[in-house]
């Protein structure tokens, strides 16, 4: 997120809300509440067993928590609200492969980096006639709503776009044939590839994107000790036994 594009509605909610500080904050009580989309495996997704959000966004969150003696109470929302919510005071912070952009920066505050990602190209594995975006015009390519995905589709000539409430039914359209490609961050398409084998990448990454926890503004001394746990779980080893948990690779060498 997912490198995700900043709705055109926050500039009216940051109105609405003031966009302020800490107001609202369950921390008091010692709950940090965390805002996510939990359609977008393996940072966020939802245990169908367990109905509870798991990946490695949440992973990583609850391990900030813990080093700050927070609980996290985990608030599921859509993608193309995360932002708005948060300026609504719904949740303290949110994680759900956000990543930083001018846009968003000018409304919301970011955590340092913890994530690197890019957007790729995904086509069925029949396919021919795609080997890249330079191939897509004229093609109908799916994207999820909100995501920066979404952005690099709608700025690229020729598309047809359309716009999925996740990324999961952007890729059930193309493997009924209703899509030509999908444009979406790499690390999940090829979560996805991985446990459905209907589909394969092509092409290089398309960007290089930073995902970030995003706070309301105002927020220094939760994002000073969101900062310092993130530093501190990439010191101990924790960060790194994380990533391998989810994604069976080393983490990149920024």
């Amino acid at each position: 997120m997912h490198m995700r594009s900043l709705m055109i509605l926050v500039a009216a909610v940051c109105g609405v809300t003031g966009c302020t500080g800490s107001g609202g904050s369950g921390l008091a009580s010692g709950v940090l509440r965390v805002g996510t989309d939990a359609t977008y495996p393996p940072f966020e997704t939802v245990d169908t067993e367990t109905g509870e959000p798991v990946g490695f966004d949440i992973d990583l969150i609850t391990e900030i928590a813990k080093l700050n003696g927070w609980k996290p109470e985990f608030i599921i929302t859509p993608f193309d609200g995360m932002i708005p919510g948060l300026q609504g005071e719904k949740y303290d912070v949110a994680i759900s492969s956000i990543t930083i952009t001018p846009e968003r920066s000018a409304v919301v505050d970011f955590s340092t980096p913890y994530y690197t990602a890019g957007q790729i190209v995904a086509v069925p594995l029949n396919d021919t006639s795609i080997s890249g975006i330079a191939d897509l015009a004229g093609k109908r390519v799916g994207v999820q709503l909100g995501t920066t995905g979404e952005m690099m589709a709608q700025k690229t000539e020729g598309l047809e776009v359309f716009s999925y409430d996740n990324i999961g039914a952007a890729f059930i359209d193309m493997s009924n044939g209703n899509l030509d490609a999908v444009l979406n961050d790499f690390p999940t398409t090829q979560a996805y590839i991985r446990s459905h084998a209907s589909a394969r990448t092509v092409g290089e990454i398309l960007s290089k994107e930073q995902y970030g926890i995003a706070l309301r503004k105002g927020s220094e001394e939760l994002r000073a000790k969101i900062n310092q746990a993130l530093e501190s779980l990439k010191a101990s080893g924790r960060y790194r036994e994380i990533h391998l948990k989810w994604f069976d690779t080393e983490p990149a060498l920024e």
